[in-house]
């Protein structure tokens, strides 16, 4: 016999022999896991195929073994097959929760300031046509900056309240450069300040109300803010009495962010609704669980 025919040999041998390991664990981690009455059946079908055949003696060992097995070593094994299982189902939920979080960050990205430089521009101006109005702006955007950046980069989400006071730091820009052009009006109860609300997504309906209702309107308006709550469910929405809705109109980066960030947060049980009021403009409503902070 030559050398290569006892290699080829060795070679079936050593498959044979992987491929019978793999087809024992496979049964050993069935036995770990299945249910006596099934397995029972399994030695029932056995002894009925086994018997007729003159072979008594294998569905005994099939009996003998498996019974042996599943006494000794099943529950070990069936204990270490749902650790196995667990670790793998929260390796799985680690990564969805990661992929979710740069998911949200990426999203977070794209609200950004935009107004920032033409702030630092209208400031420039200012400062020579009036310069008590130079430093009122000035103050109102570090006042902004400082409430934004934080909450943007915060993993714990935001509140309501906070939301609210970095709306009104923004609007007060908006004010100095639109001047009797722009109202506004508040209408959040206090007990609402500490409700869990998304960062940013307020202020994205403010300035698509002002871009997109006031700006284009020679006379101006109002963004009016108010925040309720109907059984279990936050209602915060943005209106203004601007030119209203172009029905032939994209929604926009702004909006469709907010309706994925939505998604992402709470699936179904959060949506973002646009309308049209019977006084003309329009209204964008954020529907979303309703749940207290905690307090210390």
């Amino acid at each position: 016999m030559s050398a290569s025919q006892i290699n080829s040999g060795l070679d079936f041998l050593r498959d044979a022999f992987n491929e019978a390991s793999k087809l024992w664990w496979r049964f050993f981690d069935w036995l770990a896991v299945v249910e006596w009455r099934q397995l029972a059946l399994t030695w029932f079908l056995a002894f009925l195929v086994c018997v007729p055949l003159n072979m008594p003696e294998l569905a005994t060992w099939y009996f003998v073994a498996s019974f042996g097995v599943k006494i000794l070593a099943g529950g070990k094994r069936k204990a270490e097959l749902v650790a196995k299982e667990a670790t793998m189902q929260a390796n799985v939920a680690t990564l969805e929760r990661r992929l979710m979080e740069a998911k949200m960050a990426a999203l977070q990205a794209q609200v950004e300031p935009h107004f920032l430089f033409n702030t630092l521009a209208l400031i420039g101006q200012l400062i020579e046509t009036d310069p008590h109005e130079a430093a009122r702006v000035h103050a109102h955007l570090i006042e902004y900056l400082r409430s934004t950046l934080p909450q943007m980069r915060a993993r714990d989400g935001g509140t309501l309240g906070k939301q609210v006071e970095l709306s009104k730091a923004y609007l007060a820009i908006m004010q100095a450069r639109m001047k009797e052009r722009l109202s506004v009006r508040f209408e959040v109860p206090d007990f609402l300040g500490s409700a869990p609300f998304p960062p940013m997504m307020l202020q994205t309906l403010i300035e698509n109300a002002i871009k997109h209702g006031l700006e284009p309107k020679i006379a101006g308006g109002t963004v009016t803010v108010r925040a309720y709550v109907d059984g279990a469910t936050l209602h915060v929405e943005v209106c203004d009495d601007g030119i209203g809705i172009d029905p032939h109109a994209d929604e926009g980066i702004g909006l469709a962010n907010i309706r994925e960030r939505l998604q992402l947060l709470y699936g179904t049980n959060a949506e973002l609704a646009i309308h049209t009021p019977a006084t003309g403009g329009a209204c964008a409503l954020i529907k979303l669980p309703y749940k207290m902070m905690e307090t210390a």
